[in-house]
């Protein structure tokens, strides 16, 4: 199949289909039903909802709950499997698999089918979180730890709470929202500090440029928010800086965000 095909296809394949179901975090989010389309039954309530929105809470940490050490990798689903992108996140996610760092992944196509399967060949723990969606997704082969979730905001939860950083590949919009709530939680103290680690520097260089040029020149971030941010091109080196925080704390991988940017 020819990108430009790939193009074409993909708003249908990113877009929610309105010919099906609606998702749960669709009718979660629908504040004000139409009288005739209130649930009358109370397991369709949003009252409802909060218990399933803990189980799912539940579900997620009790199957994590010994995940000691890993790393959550984002990144494009749209990414065939001989796109030298595919190739650098399956070689990232085997060195730090081989580093002894459990690899989290959405559990779909893409990146993260690169990621899982080079920490599975590794023989590293290979987590995926999938999520419901209204086009069929489905989780990976390479994922021998899987979870299924129909909110985003409990899934995303894991991708924090069970990382020791976050490695961000080119991709579209989710991955972008991964990289900025991570970005926010650290930036206003809700979690203590972990690498966020940009992979790819062609593909980031012009956000960066706007962060920095309009952002930062318009006073709407600090200066030290710029090191939040670790760029690189080389597998090695996002295993070098994993490997520093879990081992010394933040100082170590600030100093290398801080020279990326120079």
């Amino acid at each position: 199949m020819s990108d430009r095909k790939l193009d074409q296809d993909a708003p249908a394949l990113n877009r929610a289909s309105r010919t099906g179901e609606s998702t749960e975090d669709e009718r979660l989010l629908e504040s004000h039903p139409k009288e005739e389309a209130r649930p009358r039954d109370f397991t369709k309530s949003d009252p409802w909802r909060v218990f399933r929105i803990m189980g799912e809470f539940v579900e997620g940490f009790d199957t994590l709950a010994r995940t000691e050490k890993a790393v959550s990798i984002f990144g494009s689903a749209r990414v065939r499997p001989d796109d030298p992108q595919y190739l650098d996140a399956e070689k990232t996610a085997r060195l730090l698999a081989e580093a002894g760092f459990g690899v989290i992944t959405g559990g779909g196509p893409g990146i993260m089918e690169a990621a899982n399967k080079g920490a599975k060949e590794a023989g590293g723990i290979s987590i995926g979180c999938n999520i419901e969606l209204p086009f069929e997704q489905g989780m990976n082969p390479f994922v021998d730890v899987a979870v299924n979730f129909r909110y985003f905001f409990v899934r995303k939860t894991m991708f924090v709470k069970y990382a020791d950083a976050f490695v961000i590949f080119p991709g579209g919009f989710g991955t972008l929202d991964e990289l900025f709530e991570a970005l926010t939680l650290i930036q206003t103290g809700k979690v203590r500090d972990f690498p966020v680690i940009l992979f790819g520097s062609g593909y980031w260089q012009g956000m960066l440029d706007w962060i920095r040029d309009t952002m930062l020149a318009e006073g709407k971030v600090s200066e030290s928010d710029m090191d939040l941010l670790v760029v690189t091109d080389d597998p090695y080196e996002v295993v070098r800086v994993v490997q520093d925080c879990h081992e010394n704390g933040q100082a170590g991988y600030r100093q290398v965000a801080s020279a990326t940017r120079r």
